[in-house]
């Protein structure tokens, strides 16, 4: 089974892992790709002003562009502990148990706009940069990830569990994977979709995913974990899941 994860974009500081090296990353296939960002994202970090245009960003988060700036040099942490926010506090990679964080690194991976595709043990830098953005010279993350991405997720034989949100999504499709979204219920039975708060919910469930002793490898696999770990998540068409919860 994999699982795909948004990223945050936030980032834990510091690290205690060698500087970057592409080649020690898993899915080396993407590394051209992976290079050629990372360049063009340090480099952009030399024009501060130009920089805080292209992330999205204020006069207050320059700290976001010197690291972008060190992309090549700052230290690196393993991915599952270097992305943070509320997704991330659910998933509580920190609290599981030898075996357990194993299990995570093998079925976890996450969607990033810089690196493609991580897994929990490769070890990346912290960094700035959105999936729906564009970098100067290159053009959309989008038009840039997807003839590089989409052929490596299509080749995995593993069931698929999309946990990503739209603009990480739009980086490349995988056919076949169960989509899942979150719905909040009130007393009246109205459901609408859950924002912000989904991620949590995502978390609980990447964990439990992530935790489960025998691998899903089915749709109904999936439902059962997510039973077991006190979720409602309800079938809505055969790839199509949704977690509910009370308003």
């Amino acid at each position: 089974m994999l699982v795909l994860l948004p990223p945050s974009e936030t980032k834990a500081a510091g690290g205690d892992g060698a500087p970057l090296e592409l080649a020690g990353m898993s899915h080396p296939e993407l590394n051209e790709t992976r290079r050629e960002l990372v360049d063009a994202l340090s480099t952009l970090a030399g024009d501060v002003p130009r920089s805080l245009e292209v992330l999205g960003i204020s006069e207050r988060q320059v700290d976001e562009v010197e690291r972008n700036a060190a992309l090549w040099s700052s230290p690196t942490a393993p991915a599952l502990e270097r992305y943070t926010g509320v997704l991330y506090d659910a998933l509580d990679i920190g609290s599981l148990e030898p075996a357990q964080r194993k299990q995570a690194d093998e079925r976890l991976a996450v969607a990033s706009a810089l690196f493609g595709l991580v897994r929990g043990t490769d070890s990346i830098p912290a960094y700035r940069l959105s999936g729906g953005g564009s970098l100067p010279g290159l053009g959309t993350l989008r038009s840039v990830w997807r003839p590089a991405l989409e052929p490596v997720l299509a080749a995995t034989d593993d069931l698929v569990v999309d946990l990503r949100s739209g603009a990480y999504a739009a980086l490349a499709k995988v056919s076949g994977a169960v989509e899942v979204r979150v719905l909040s219920e009130d007393a009246s039975g109205k459901r609408k979709v859950v924002s912000h708060h989904n991620k949590s919910h995502k978390g609980r469930l990447a964990r439990a995913l992530a935790c489960a002793a025998e691998e899903p490898r089915s749709v109904e696999d999936v439902l059962d974990v997510a039973s077991e770990a006190g979720l409602r998540v309800e079938r809505e068409a055969d790839r199509k899941l949704c977690v509910v919860v009370t308003a």
